[in-house]
């Protein structure tokens, strides 16, 4: 009934390293390191200690203590199990190998763990910390008071935990629904374990459905794949098979499109035409295609799909598409509630009020603001755009509109706000999710209060949060949309910028003249020089500047000069703290230059002590900077939020991370919606601006290489920016002009073609 809390390395890493790569090696060649006539055996003790295990896959390495020895020696068993803590009561179906390093022990094909009986025992495994409440001294009170009835007590008369010091109300509160949902998880874990499904899925299930989850997945595990994040169709497709679902059963089919509808979403597309889509699905399934051309009808009949002109959508991307295009063109063909602005003479008055003269472009962004209902102003660093939107505010103030500053992540309005004067948001917090719904406070029957809505960071948005954010204006309001287009595309399905752009149908105005007081700083100019496809210029050696090209080859060299520059090079020289205002970017999550890789060594490197929780395969400690990677609409906080681990609590299994002021609490199955922050992608860091950026860019990122990419990673940094790597990385990147495409409809709806 314990779970293990997370990945736990107690042993070293080399132990752990050679164990894994021992079981691979084993794997890979398909033949056990043991003799093949060795004999199946049964091994029962209690788990004296967990020094590995996976909450993904469940490959554990443990140590045992077996039963009815006099001063026995403990026994390393590897294998997979769903969960186990220590002193538990062990029992093992395997074999005897010899590992080539380790000596002989016990590979467990089948493991199973049970509640301790003995009083020494019950007290190890409520010391592990697997129960909510409990640590060494409470557990050791606990087992005083109740002795071997401790865990019966626990489970059935949880009132008279109170009977014993420390243990208050609340606190018996806690262990009582701990220790519950303990019991229910281990049922659950031992079911999927079954099937090949590791713990970290298991919890999240758990999470989803309650007690319910083992009836949910017996009846249409396919569920997992829409209703549970982080579970995809390939696990509920593993798991249906298993408990019998039929190959080329329907319900199989149209899991199966589904699944391919919404890996092109992840990618950016917003359909996929049906010519592509069977065949795609027929490969991947092995289910001929009268199936799946039936499996698409019926899709469209229970309103999951839409089919058009040949082209298969999921459901809420074409009305999210459609939804812009009519939400749009409502925008700009209704009347302005107030008298037109004699926009002259309020550029004028602007120019006045801000002490400076506006170029012509930024004049004419401004005059086609104050005139047109929906407008966009777009273009690179240093060409003013943020003097335009402080010049509108001014404007629309002074004739006492009512004005709304909105953006897609929580750093870009404070951006804003730091901009203006005036309170920006983000566009999550303006529509107001209700919480345990899935649904905006606003919409079409409550629009927002407003006349003027500006709207920055739009190559950002995607199809369906900006069609949130138009349903919810008044039809009345004014629109200003600022943004990018150059960077790279937003993260969710749709190119809501670039489609607005080629439409031609909003009114456009493109800066593209670097002003005086940004034309000395060196991002500014290598941003403008990527994305013409010219070379990068760096200042003298011994001169200063806010861009530098540090070149290294290999890997290795890499990480060194980028630990360098974080932790000592930067911090000196620019009075930059490591831990808040330097942020490392790289192209990839995973492999050695991946953020995955460095969070690692940097959390090392940068905040090396003090209590931790492990979880999902990380360790968390305070003053860790830590990323939000889901929407999580009842924290309010949403994906691409950053933040600081404030307090970690082991012994509540918590971790309360502050964002900006606000404390968000997060239990130890739910940190799998938190990554460290030290390094991250060059997509997570869209909106974000950060003092200083160390950019890695290396030949192992060359899938990535790509010009927006670069532009868009060297235009987070606000006054410094080191670029770490090797030239010919960096040379093929600004080469690679190709923009991904992207199959959407939005252009084609607003010009009236669809």
């Amino acid at each position: 009934m314990g779970c293990c809390p997370g990945s736990s390395l107690v042993a070293s890493p080399a132990i752990v390293q050679d164990e894994i790569d021992f079981a691979k090696s084993r794997s890979s060649s398909g033949r056990s390191a043991a003799p093949v006539e060795a004999p199946l055996e049964t091994l029962k003790g209690t788990v004296n200690r967990v020094l590995f295990h996976s909450d993904e896959s469940g490959y554990t390495v443990c140590g045992v203590i077996p039963r009815g020895k006099h001063n026995p020696d403990e026994i390393m068993v590897v294998g997979n199990c769903p969960a186990l803590t220590e002193g538990e009561l062990f029992e093992a179906e395997g074999r005897w190998t010899v590992h080539s390093k380790h000596g002989r022990q016990f590979q467990a094909s089948k493991i199973e763990c049970h509640p301790p009986h003995s009083v020494a025992g019950i007290q190890r495994y409520l010391a592990s910390g697997m129960i909510k409440g409990i640590r060494a001294g409470l557990a050791e009170r606990l087992v005083a008071a109740f002795g071997e009835r401790t865990l019966e007590i626990i489970d059935k008369e949880s009132a008279r935990l109170e009977e014993v010091d420390g243990i208050g109300h609340a606190r018996r509160e806690m262990i009582k629904e701990s220790w519950r949902a303990q019991k229910t998880v281990r049922d659950i874990l031992v079911f999927l374990q079954s099937h090949e499904v590791g713990t970290a899925c298991a919890m999240r299930i758990y999470k989803q459905y309650g007690d319910q989850s083992v009836a949910v997945v017996r009846e249409n595990p396919y569920r997992l794949c829409h209703e549970v994040w982080g579970i995809g169709f390939k696990t509920a497709d593993r798991i249906a098979l298993s408990i019998g679902v039929e190959p080329h059963s329907g319900i199989r089919a149209k899991a199966g499109i589904l699944y391919i509808l919404t890996t092109m979403a992840e990618e950016g597309h917003c359909f996929c035409p049906r010519e592509d889509l069977i065949p795609a699905a027929e490969q991947m399934l092995e289910i001929p295609g009268d199936i799946l051309k039936t499996a698409i009808r019926q899709g469209v009949e229970n309103g999951t799909l839409v089919e058009e002109r040949g082209n298969v959508f999921l459901t809420p991307l074409y009305q999210a598409e459609s939804g812009v295009a009519a939400m749009l063109e409502r925008l700009m063909t209704t009347a302005l509630p107030h008298s037109p602005i004699q926009v002259g003479k309020a550029v004028t008055w602007a120019e006045g009020l801000m002490a400076i003269g506006f170029a012509p472009a930024q004049r004419a962004a401004l005059e086609m603001a104050l005139l047109k209902k929906v407008t966009i102003i777009t273009g690179g660093p240093g060409v003013g755009k943020t003097t335009i939107v402080r010049a509108l505010v001014d404007i629309f103030n002074a004739r006492k509109l009512s004005i709304c500053l909105a953006a897609p992540t929580g750093r870009a309005a404070k951006r804003m706000e730091e901009a203006t004067g005036m309170p920006a948001k983000t566009i999550h917090r303006v529509l107001k999710y209700v919480p345990g719904t899935r649904y905006f406070e606003h919409g079409l029957e409550n629009p927002i209060k407003g006349d003027v809505f500006i709207l920055d960071e739009v190559s950002m948005i995607d199809i369906q949060l900006m069609n949130s954010f138009l349903r919810a204006l008044p039809a009345e309001a004014t629109l200003i949309l600022v943004g990018d287009a150059d960077q790279l595309p937003s993260v969710g399905a749709g190119n809501v910028l670039r489609d607005l752009i080629d439409s031609g149908v909003v009114p456009l105005t493109k800066l593209d003249t670097i002003f005086r007081q940004e034309s000395q700083s060196w991002i500014v100019k290598n941003a403008h020089r990527v994305n013409h496809g010219l070379p990068l210029e760096t200042p003298e050696e011994g001169r200063t500047g806010d861009f530098f090209f540090i070149e290294s080859d290999t890997p290795e060299d890499v990480i060194a000069k980028m630990l360098e520059l974080v932790s000592s090079r930067i911090p000196k020289k620019f009075k930059f703290d490591p831990m808040t205002e330097v942020q490392v970017l790289t192209p990839m999550r995973r492999n050695q230059l991946g953020c995955e890789n460095l969070n690692i060594i940097l959390q090392e490197a940068l905040n090396p002590g003090g209590p931790s929780l492990s979880r999902f395969g990380r360790q968390y400690k305070a003053r860790d900077r830590v990323l939000q990677i889901r929407n999580n609409y009842d924290k309010d906080v949403f994906n691409g939020d950053i933040g600081q681990v404030e307090r970690v609590d082991p012994e509540g299994q918590e971790v309360i991370v502050n964002y900006d002021g606000r404390r968000v609490a997060y239990a130890a199955e739910e940190l799998d919606e938190l990554d460290l922050a030290y390094a991250c992608s060059v997509h997570k860091s869209q909106g974000s601006e950060y003092p200083a950026v160390v950019l890695l860019m290396s030949m192992h990122h060359f899938k990535l290489l790509q010009r927006n990419l670069l532009y868009t990673a060297m235009t987070r940094g606000r006054k410094l920016v080191c670029l770490v790597g090797s030239r010919k990385a960096v040379n093929m990147a600004i080469r690679n002009d190709h923009v991904s495409f992207r199959r959407t409809t939005l252009s084609d709806r607003l010009k009236g073609r669809l």
